[in-house]
């Protein structure tokens, strides 16, 4: 097989070196966003170029473009005369317990709800099958965006039975989770949850009310609560601001 011409296998080599480096880049910048949410830098200042590129044994370009990534992120910037600091904090939701979202955070400051929406509806055919009512039942809509310390987090649309949801609407939806009040008018704890979690892009309505742009990626958590009879009581369609939310847990592997 004749070799193929210096002429034509230059770029070939160049885009290879440049896919390479590219690679390198973005894995580099899961480890260091991994280390930024952690807090693994002391005073949200990551260490000089020279340093990370020691530190990770990458080459300084390497380093260079991750940066660039973190920054295209919002996660870092840079700053004259300091260097590159971290300026978005992400706050840790856990997967592996069923909890409202104020129990959740509760470490990181103080969440306050906005009810946009509340009141009886008409079930969607989807909302009453999952909610395992009868077609064209009424269920109680709840709307909410969701501040932590005064930043818009998540907006949260939920639907409940009216048996159960309609004694909600006497009930502080601004300063109580659902699942609390809940609780409260069942005299007893809620069971298990069955829950989907996928990255979305937001919608002109959702944008506006997070506060974020248009098209930027939020997590889109689904959420189907039920007692501990096996009842479901509460279906949640939840967007979480990607850039200020983490979702984690611990997962046993049973043979």
């Amino acid at each position: 097989m004749p070799a193929e011409p210096a002429s034509a296998a230059r770029p070939v080599a160049v885009a290879r070196r440049l896919r390479l480096r590219a690679d390198r880049a973005r894995q580099l910048a899961d480890l260091l966003r991994h280390q930024i949410l952690a807090g693994g830098f002391p005073g949200g200042v990551l260490p000089l170029e020279d340093a990370l590129a020691a530190d990770y044994r990458a080459s300084r370009n390497t380093v260079r473009q991750a940066l660039d990534l973190l920054r295209g992120e919002q996660i870092v910037e840079r700053q004259p005369g300091v260097g590159t600091v971290v300026v978005c904090e992400k706050y840790p939701h856990g997967l592996d317990r069923l909890q409202g979202l104020a129990e959740t955070l509760r470490e990181h400051g103080r969440v306050t709800n906005e009810v946009r929406t509340v009141g009886p509806v008409g079930a969607p055919g989807p909302v009453a099958h999952r909610l395992g009512l009868p077609e064209h039942s009424d269920v109680l809509c709840i709307e909410r965006l969701r501040r932590l310390n005064g930043l818009p987090l998540s907006l949260d649309l939920s639907y409940l039975p009216m048996d159960v949801g309609g004694e909600l609407l006497g009930c502080d939806l601004e300063n109580t989770d659902v699942f609390r009040l809940l609780e409260q008018l069942t005299g007893g704890p809620l069971g298990h949850a069955e829950i989907t979690l996928e990255a979305v892009n937001a919608d002109a309505h959702s944008a506006t009310v997070l506060e974020a742009p248009r098209g930027a990626a939020v997590l889109m958590l689904e959420r189907l609560t039920r007692l501990p009879d096996g009842r479901p009581v509460d279906l949640e369609f939840i967007r979480f601001r990607g850039d200020r939310i983490t979702m984690g847990g611990v997962l046993r592997r049973s043979l």
